[in-house]
């Protein structure tokens, strides 16, 4: 018991000075032309050291927000804004997607084009058919992970609900916060852990594990380190960047666990402020004409 307190303990206070450290040594970690600093940057981001440094902002800001409720709010209201930007630009990629599967058919099965060209801006950008086509699948991902934030600020997941429905205003706003706590924060971590060293294993080589040692990764590996980016498809001439599927899962982790701050601070500051205080600021999409919405 002890020793886990003084491991806590121990970490904690390590993970403000690492946060110190990052902010006044960048170049230690973002010139990725100097091989250590990429070797660095990847081994902490999947690591112990950054899980307190993120811990430690959550918890002052939490605290601030205990003091200073408009800090607070204006977190939640940041935080939910940038999930509704990105929501409503990423939704755009549905239109390019039906319209690029409409070209893809148009081509294919009317003049017999085997190969696509798109250069806008002179430089021709040329690939099969089967290409374009395999592509699809990135904007579908796009919108399923980027837009992922933006559904939950607005209500759109399916809510499983037992007893929730039944419970006061402080009562739902208990169980969000522990929703929030020990649901949403623990599987975007444990997503977060296994998709970051997953991408990277397909971007350079040698590969980074968490098991291994800092100063091993740092002073060793960095030596041999060098870019080696997946460009393997699952045809001959099929889309050939499926690293980006794996740029998307880092993405949809960091993005759910923000959101996941966002949702545990609106909830605690509702369960403080009270029922007047259920909605507050929020940015909600609403169709107009819609019988469900103006029945709810």
């Amino acid at each position: 018991m002890l020793d886990g307190l003084r491991w806590l303990v121990v970490n904690v206070a390590v993970g403000f000075y690492n946060i110190g450290w990052a902010l006044l040594n960048p170049s230690a970690w973002l010139d990725w032309s100097d091989k250590q600093a990429l070797a660095r940057f990847i081994y902490y981001g999947g690591s112990v050291e950054f899980f307190f440094a993120v811990f430690n902002i959550f918890v002052v800001l939490f605290a601030i927000g205990i003091w200073q409720r408009r800090i607070l709010w204006g977190v939640v209201v940041g935080i939910e804004g940038f999930a509704n930007a990105l929501g409503r630009l990423t939704a755009w990629a549905a239109l390019l997607m039906v319209l690029q599967q409409v070209m893809i058919v148009f081509l294919q099965r009317v003049f017999r084009v085997s190969e696509i060209s798109f250069g806008p801006f002179g430089a021709a950008f040329t690939r099969d058919l089967s290409w374009w086509s395999e592509e699809l699948k990135l904007y579908n991902a796009m919108i399923v992970v980027l837009c992922c934030g933006y559904t939950f600020v607005q209500g759109g997941h399916v809510l499983g609900d037992l007893v929730y429905a039944g419970l006061k205003h402080r009562g739902k706003r208990v169980v969000d916060m522990f929703g929030a706590l020990f649901f949403m924060m623990p599987s975007t971590i444990m997503i977060w852990l296994f998709g970051w060293f997953f991408l990277w294993r397909h971007l350079v080589t040698p590969q980074i594990n968490a098991s291994e040692s800092a100063q091993r990764v740092i002073e060793q590996k960095s030596r041999i380190l060098k870019w080696n980016v997946e460009t393997i498809g699952f045809s001959p001439n099929g889309f050939d960047a499926y690293f980006l599927f794996k740029i998307l899962l880092v993405a949809f982790a960091g993005l759910m666990f923000v959101q996941a701050w966002a949702f545990f601070f609106r909830s605690w500051l509702e369960y403080a402020e009270g029922p007047e205080a259920a909605g507050k600021y929020a940015d909600i999409d609403r169709l107009e004409g819609d019988p469900a919405l103006r029945e709810a």
